[in-house]
């Protein structure tokens, strides 16, 4: 089996010797559980991503689902795969018996998820859309629609997609113009077009169940502005019928497809709700039931959002994670070159890894996907600390999950693309070529960035709202762990430099941040907050680099010393080569810069 997707020795590591995720099996949610069901879980998302995802990997990429009348058709090894990782029960692989689930731990599945994402990302969007859409279902829905619309979908049989954008409004929700008019039977009637819908339409399952966000117009037919009007609303491409049988298609239609630089495995829509193509009951209007309230719908679907985001994150991670694993392949095997004290011509070539910087480049991939998915899995297990945890503990773990959810998000999605970009780097001219796997996982990759809320927005979201939630409790339970780690490494002698690097730079995180947050013009506090995301991402990045580096070191001396040492390498080089960059970034903060703000519209000509 090819070991080129993920590390298992790393996931372990991250899993049971960093996180020590068995200790949740002492709760009684997780009772059944133990270190080897976790095994065997692991070993069941390996198999399948490389037996049922990695094989049709590039022929989706070159060969990308079609529009065909008005149904989208994808490729065959798709539907294939997603019918195994369904039939394997991963789908429903965290929840309770009932909806056919083992109660997985959710730090140990996306664990597993990381596998099948590195393997096929786009074939996988489709299961881990399905999975956030049944989350929020379960947490909101009502009994009903969770047996009529979940069961089908952790079964395999539908899929679920999340609605939010359109065309004119983008990222900004406020601005969306769909409309749900109220029926008498209490169901709802769907107007409006929405865009960018990734796994909008297919042919790899029976039916598609859309969370659409929408406002229900009031008394004199007007949509109420900003956020506050917004609904939610679960709008089935057909409509369930009597025991989960198909009934009427129902009024919502691919209008076109969206051609990506990547990505391309992945069905991307543009849907129109009620034009009229299809009339349930002889009514235009796409008919969607409403989940919780009216008026809450953006609440609700944040819980969608956040564990995308997440998810977004690990994926890429996971996909800068292959593309090192095919980098350091290569440099191993490919002759080219001579080093500076080999003179003689006649000399045999060394291996691309013999050269100081192959290893600059490989070592910085290494720092940043290992780093990348540590921040994911840490923030997976502090889900479980919510779900799972004392009423105190539990609301700790929440506030620091919300801090960092825009972290976990934004971090791995630029510094997994720059592994990407180094991985091309290290192959060559070869690595630009379709011949290898390198440039499809840069441009796979490139979207990451970009969906679930871009680079900018997560900053913003961070810098404006999250350091300060909660009276700022959750950046001080941030600063307690940082300091608990800087205290374990400092009784080291070969950690103590970092741990002393470590606090100065968290010392110099905290002292922006007061500075910022007591600047009144919102303005010009925000106008360079990726610069704050970066540099807030950088140090968390460090700290749980140290946090691993504290567990490492104990085994250098072992049988695994070489896996251990590259841990304590890529620690030594991140404190190096990384964390010196938050210099510049909270220098520009500081000084309140406004080049960017004072730049006019007319001199960009």
């Amino acid at each position: 089996m090819s070991s080129l997707l993920l590390s298992r020795r790393d996931v372990d590591f991250l899993l049971f010797d960093w996180l020590d995720v068995t200790r949740l099996t002492e709760r009684p949610v997780f009772a059944d559980h133990s270190r080897q069901t976790f095994d065997a879980a692991l070993d069941t998302y390996s198999q399948i991503a490389h037996a049922e995802f990695a094989p049709h990997n590039k022929k989706v990429d070159r060969e990308p689902p079609k529009l065909v009348g008005d149904t989208v058709v994808s490729a065959p090894e798709q539907r294939s795969a997603l019918q195994a990782f369904a039939a394997a029960g991963l789908l429903a692989a965290c929840q309770e018996e009932t909806f056919g689930g083992m109660r997985l731990p959710y730090v140990v599945e996306r664990a597993g998820l990381a596998f099948v994402l590195a393997a096929c990302p786009t074939t996988a969007a489709y299961a881990f859309l399905t999975i956030a859409n049944a989350n929020l279902l379960l947490t909101h829905g009502t009994a009903s629609q969770k047996w009529r619309l979940v069961r089908p979908m952790l079964d395999g049989r539908w899929t679920g997609t999340m609605c939010l954008s359109e065309p004119h409004a983008g990222s900004s929700l406020a601005d969306i113009t769909s409309r749900a008019e109220r029926q008498s039977d209490g169901s709802y009637r769907l107007t409006g077009n929405k865009m960018w819908i990734s796994g909008g339409d297919h042919d790899l399952a029976d039916n598609i169940v859309h969370l659409v966000l929408a406002k229900v117009p009031d008394e004199r037919g007007a949509l109420r502005p900003g956020v506050a009007g917004i609904s939610l609303f679960a709008v089935p491409k057909y409509l369930p019928g009597i025991d989960n049988q198909l009934g009427e298609r129902n009024d919502v239609v691919v209008a076109g497809l969206n051609h990506k630089m990547g990505y391309r495995g992945t069905s991307n829509c543009l849907l129109n709700f009620g034009e009229g193509r299809h009339r349930p009951g002889g009514r235009a209007g796409a008919v969607g039931e409403l989940i919780g309230e009216e008026g809450r719908g953006l609440a609700y679907m944040f819980h969608m959002m956040n564990e995308a985001r997440i998810t977004v994150g690990l994926g890429a991670a996971a996909i800068g994670y292959t593309g090192y694993l095919h980098s350091v392949d290569y440099a191993r095997s490919r002759r080219q070159g001579r080093l500076p004290t080999q003179r003689n011509p006649e000399t045999t070539p060394v291996r691309l890894i013999d050269h100081a910087d192959v290893r600059r480049m490989l070592l910085a991939q290494k720092a940043y996907v290992e780093g990348a998915l540590a921040l994911v899995l840490f923030s997976a297990l502090l889900v479980d600390e919510t779900n799972t945890a004392s009423a105190e503990e539990a609301q700790r773990a929440r506030q620091l999950l919300d801090l960092l959810t825009p972290v976990s998000k934004s971090w791995p999605s630029k510094w997994g693309l720059a592994a990407n970009d180094l991985a091309i780097q290290v192959h060559g001219g070869y690595g630009y070529t379709q011949d290898f796997n390198v440039e499809q996982f840069y441009r796979d990759n490139r979207l990451n960035p970009i969906h679930e809320g871009t680079f900018g927005i997560q900053a913003i979201d961070l810098l404006g709202r999250k350091v300060s939630s909660a009276d700022g409790a959750a950046l001080a339970a941030l600063t307690a762990r940082i300091e608990r780690t800087v205290e374990r490494a400092a009784s080291a002698p070969e950690l103590a430099e970092q741990a002393i690097a470590l606090r100065d730079a968290w010392s110099r995180v905290l002292a922006t941040t007061t500075h910022l947050r007591n600047v009144p013009d919102a303005t010009l506090r925000l106008a360079n907050a990726s610069c704050y995301l970066d540099a807030f991402g950088h140090v968390v990045v460090a700290w749980l680099w140290l946090d691993q580096a504290v567990i490492a070191i104990r085994g250098i001396e072992g049988q695994q010393a070489a896996f251990y040492r590259g841990k304590l390498a890529a620690c030594r080089y991140f404190y190096k080569w990384e964390l010196p960059r938050i210099d510049r970034w909270l220098g520009l903060l500081d000084s309140l810069d406004r080049t960017t703000l004072d730049m006019a519209d007319e001199w960009f000509d």
